[in-house]
Formats: structure tokens, sequence, C-alpha cells
């Protein structure tokens, strides 16, 4: 077993040679701020996980980070029960009384509009003997407990508990539906474990103003799928990030854009990658799917720490979630959002087929590097200055949130 807190994961010192060494090399940092999780709990080790902050001497995170299911289980508590997830629309809550239930790293939630219209959200746990208030999705008045009937309003106040009218000591206002915190993006709805988290907009950084030229926010769902894979989400990401693949892994989406323009902006928690459309070109013997090419006519990526991405196609957006299942699986949620005048039309069916392919073909490679992190000749790799500053930018806000953690012993074990 190789645990963290008794050693660190540190950059090989001679690229030649790749492997784990402790105390040996320079000194390694990751320099993203406020990511950093709530830490009042102490913890008497603390693990490290170094990322050089200089992308040209810098080594990826380790293999075992990728497949060992004590990481994960760390990072369900250090990561994703602590950071804004993305788990509904608003077009699911869209008048009062409307409510959806979900599921976020094991804890059951529930999601209101209140009477007010105000979105509301609880822990969808019963105060009594903790059975569900709420099951599924629909609108309600009122959420009864299928257990033993204690019965809630819409902002999560107890109104009724039979058979403890008139008991000693008991007060219903004592007694209402543990809340959680629940905000609003571009008609998106996200939840925070964590009590003391930072508002969402504020979390988002320059996201909101770079986003907003791309009209999401008045499209209309049209699709959704979900792709079971067998990768861990972080495999999914690292790929997500770089373009580097995209002329021996997408040949179809590698036509539509201009390669060499292939931009990468990381941000504090987010990461931009853009590139202009080609447009029709001498010599196309087929027709392309994007025929016009303009100075402003771009594909925009935007991943945000940890695990959801907006991709926005001149003609559509696509919402994208990853979902941990556990160290080697992990699900891809899409949903597809037109504007109405092209909900049902061919072209709307032709972005969704589009977008699907490139899927199969990311989930293809995924699964087979994921296979590969096993493998005793592989440890960790380096970057590519010119094409995975974003996957960098991604390690580092990773290593930073990891090791904010003070202390927890982190067990991995070695293939």
């Amino acid at each position: 077993m190789f645990t963290l807190g008794s050693a660190d994961w540190r950059s090989p010192t001679q690229p030649s040679e790749p492997q784990l060494a402790e105390g040996r090399g320079r000194r390694l940092t990751s320099e993203v701020r406020g990511l950093r999780p709530d830490v009042r709990t102490p913890m008497p080790q603390q693990p490290t996980i170094q990322i050089d902050s200089d992308i040209s001497c810098a080594w990826s995170l380790p293999a075992a980070c990728y497949t060992d299911p004590g990481v994960f289980t760390q990072e369900k508590e250090r990561i994703f029960a602590r950071t804004w997830q993305l788990v509904g629309h608003g077009a699911q809550l869209a008048k009062a009384g409307d409510f959806f239930t979900t599921d976020l790293s094991g804890e059951p939630l529930l999601l209101v509009r209140g009477v007010q219209r105000e979105l509301r959200g609880f822990y969808n746990v019963c105060r009594h003997r903790a059975g569900p208030p709420a099951e599924g999705c629909g609108s309600r008045k009122l959420f009864r407990c299928g257990y033993h009937g204690w019965t809630y309003g819409l902002d999560g106040s107890l109104i009724s508990a039979p058979e403890f009218e008139g008991q000693p000591g008991f007060d219903t206002k004592e007694f209402s539906l543990a809340p959680v915190r629940a905000e609003e993006w571009f008609n998106l709805i996200f939840v925070n474990l964590d009590p003391c988290a930072e508002p969402l907009v504020k979390s988002l950084g320059r996201l909101p103003a770079q986003a907003e030229r791309v009209g999401f926010a008045g499209m209309k769902l049209f699709e959704r799928r979900t792709y079971d894979m067998r990768c861990n989400w972080k495999t999914y990401v690292d790929n997500y990030l770089e373009g580097y693949h995209l002329p021996s892994v997408h040949p179809g989406l590698n036509r539509e854009l201009d390669y060499n323009a292939y931009m990468v902006e990381p941000y504090e928690r987010h990461v931009r990658q853009f590139s202009p459309i080609r447009g029709v070109q001498p010599g196309d013997a087929t027709p392309r799917r994007y025929q016009e090419a303009r100075e402003n006519l771009t594909t925009d990526y935007f991943w945000i720490f940890p695990n959801w991405m907006l991709n926005c196609y001149p003609d559509n957006v696509s919402v994208n979630i990853v979902l941990p299942v556990d160290a080697e699986r992990s699900l891809a949620i899409f949903e597809w959002y037109l504007p109405e005048r092209d909900i049902g039309s061919a072209a709307g069916k032709a972005s969704v087929e589009f977008s699907h392919q490139i899927q199969i073909e990311d989930v293809g490679i995924c699964e087979a590097v994921q296979k590969n992190l096993h493998s005793r000749s592989y440890q960790r790799g380096r970057y590519s200055i010119k094409q995975e500053k974003g996957v960098h930018a991604f390690h580092c806000m990773y290593a930073d949130v990891m090791n904010s953690w003070r202390g927890r012993s982190l067990d991995v074990a070695q293939d």
C-alpha cells in the first residue's frame, strides 16, 4: 500500500525515468486559489499530490489517482460534497410547487419551487425516522413522508406529526427539513452540500461574461442521453480539456474546426477552449456541417471544476455532466438545447447525432486509457505546453483541493 500522508506524490527528477520519488527533486506546488474546502475539522496528517505550476517541467497526476478506490472515496467528500454541482434545469421547476428529487454524493435531495417562486433545496430525509418526504418529481402543495406521515410545507417547515400532538418537549419548529444550498444560473439548478460555500455566481468567475453571448438561457431542452463509461471521471475530464487528440480521434469534428487556431484559456476555476469554424474549403468532396466561416463564428467549450461542461456550437448548446460512480466507472449525461424554432427539426436532430458520434469516439479512447493506467509501465506523463494547458490547470485545481484537507490518510494500492 502507498499511503498519502506518509509520502508525497512527486514528479520524477529526470524525464526519462518516471517514478514515484519521495523527498527528491524540486519543490512542486499548485497555485489555484479559492477552491479550498472547509477544513474546520482537524485532521492529523496532510496528504500531498504535487503538480508543478510550471507546465514546462510538470508531471501529470499519478495513475493511482485514476484507479484506487481509496482516492475515489476521498474525492466524494473533498470535492463533490464541497463544490457547486449541476442537478437540474429551471424548466423542471417552472411553477410554485414543482419539485424533483435527486442524489448527490450519496445524499438524497429535494429541490422545489416555493410559493413565492423561490428555489429551495432540502435533504430528502424526514426528521423523524429518515423516511423520504418526496419521491420522483411532480407538483405538490405539501410533502408527506411515506413512512409515518410527517407532513412538510414547500418551505420545509413541519406542519403535522401524527401521534405527537401535545407531546411534552416536542416543538414542530425544531424539526423542519434540513436545508441545502441551491442556486440558479443560466436556467441551470445547482446544489452545494457545503453550507459555507461562496455564492454560485462568484464561484463561476469570468464564465458568465464569456458565455452570455451564446443565448443559452433562451434555448429549450431537445434531448437527453446518458453514456455509461468504464473509466474514472478524471480520465474523461482530461480528454475533454485538450484538442490534441482531435486529428486522430475525431476526424469529423477536426474537419469542421481550425486545429491550428485551437486555443485553450485556463482561468481560476474553469477552462475555455475555442476554435474558429473552417467553413467551406476548396476541393471539398462532401459538404461540411458548417458552411460559413467568419471571425466571430467559433465553437466554445467551457469546463467548470470539477465535472460539468458547456459545449457551444453555432446552432446548439449541450450541457455535459460527468457523474462518478466508482473509481473506474462514470456516467456522462448530455443535454442538448436548441432555439425553440429548431426543436424537432432535421437540423436539430443532426446536431444531436453529430455530438453523439463525438461522444462515442471519446468513450472509446477513455476506456482504452483507463485500462492502460493499470500497466506497470506507466506512472505519470508530461504535458504538451502547446496543447495541454487545460489538463495541467485541472490537475493543479485538483491537487489544490485534495491537499487542502489536513492529514486524513489516503491509501493507494500499488498494482
